[in-house]
């Protein structure tokens, strides 16, 4: 999904994962994936000149995998931010999203791309039918 020309890139990758996922995954899991791809557009806006290019959606059996692409070359930089120590750190209202994304997704990585890098993250379904924290037996 183009991203690149969308008046409002978060609303349209919100409405788009919302749509392709409800009726096929769990209530949760669809939220959570809502979540994940709200963050990872989010960074996109915040910290790369163009923001987000592209969207793409990857639905199988038991995951969800989301790629968020954008033109910002800085793959190094984007890292969850552990080292909170000072109260200045913990009253931040920015910082802390990817660490939702860990904790929402089964596993997340950047890979650079010709054009930019891409942010994946994949959702394991199994995970979000049963439950947090559970797994099917």
């Amino acid at each position: 999904m183009n991203l690149a020309e969308a008046e409002e890139p978060l609303l349209l990758a919100r409405d788009r994962v919302r749509g392709a996922l409800t009726g096929c995954v769990s209530p949760s899991c669809v939220d959570d994936a809502v979540l994940v791809v709200s963050e990872l557009v989010g960074n996109a806006l915040w910290h790369t000149g163009g923001g987000p290019d592209c969207l793409v959606l990857e639905a199988y059996r038991d995951v969800v995998v989301l790629w968020v692409h954008d033109g910002g070359g800085d793959v190094d930089t984007v890292r969850t931010r552990t080292d909170v120590g000072s109260t200045a750190d913990l009253l931040a209202e920015s910082g802390r999203g990817l660490l939702l994304v860990e904790a929402l997704t089964a596993r997340w990585y950047v890979q650079p791309t010709s054009l930019g890098k891409a942010v994946v993250a994949m959702l394991d379904l199994v995970y979000c039918e049963f439950g947090r924290g559970e797994r099917a037996s």
